[in-house]
């Protein structure tokens, strides 16, 4: 998986394992990650391993959590990004092999209230390794509403979908397949109306999937 290594001042202070489906950040003594400050909130931020995803979560803390420079809500963490709190820095380093990087920087061909997400590495267990062949290219056509007709390839590693906020889900291009997977919002996305837990779903040729009011069909080839 990865791990993050925790530094103040540019002194590393702990490295910590992220062996947990749900790691927990903040001041109090409870915490997978104790950081004893008073920018820190008691309960600051929650790191959720979903498959081989890591996202990082601002639980309403009072100083915010910053990942490379910037305020975030909930956010996909990629290798070498920067968890910034008070002062202190965390830098996630994935284990995953480095020749699955890829840029997600255009997002062009995405119909409105879409985006497409940061880079990404790596594939859950049971899609293959390596040595698997590619999986064919694939698109999601939408069906509704005003991107009705809309398709969209999934040239990207990783595609997110959805409104920021909302509701969003992102779409994974693994050795083995495709997988759609929660990312933020109350309400989980559907696929042939059944809701994504925790772990992301196998997409198949024709799959509807719901979210954020758009139904969409996953196409491949």
């Amino acid at each position: 998986m990865g791990k993050l290594v925790v530094s103040l001042d540019g002194v590393v202070i702990k490295e910590v394992q992220l062996t947990k489906d749900k790691t927990t950040l903040g001041r109090r003594p409870y915490n997978d990650i104790v950081i004893d400050n008073l920018a820190v909130s008691g309960e600051h931020a929650v790191l959720q391993v979903v498959g081989r995803d890591v996202f990082i979560e601002d639980i309403n803390s009072t100083n915010g959590t910053y990942v490379n420079g910037k305020p975030i809500r909930k956010q996909l963490l990629t290798p070498s990004d920067t968890v910034e709190i008070g002062k202190y820095k965390l830098c996630y380093v994935s284990d995953d092999p480095p020749d699955l990087h890829e840029s997600l920087r255009d997002s062009s061909t995405a119909p409105a209230g879409f985006a497409h997400t940061a880079p990404y590495m790596g594939g859950p267990s049971g899609f293959g390794g390596l040595g698997s062949s590619q999986p064919p290219s694939a698109s999601i056509k939408v069906l509704n509403g005003a991107a009705a007709g809309r398709q969209v390839l999934l040239t990207k590693v990783v595609t997110t979908i959805g409104k920021p906020g909302v509701q969003v889900g992102s779409i994974s291009r693994r050795p083995g397949g495709y997988v759609l997977a929660h990312v933020e919002g109350p309400t989980r996305p559907t696929v042939n109306g059944v809701p994504v837990e925790a772990d992301p779903v196998p997409l198949s040729n024709g799959d509807i999937i719901e979210l954020a009011g758009t139904r969409m069909q996953f196409v491949l080839g």
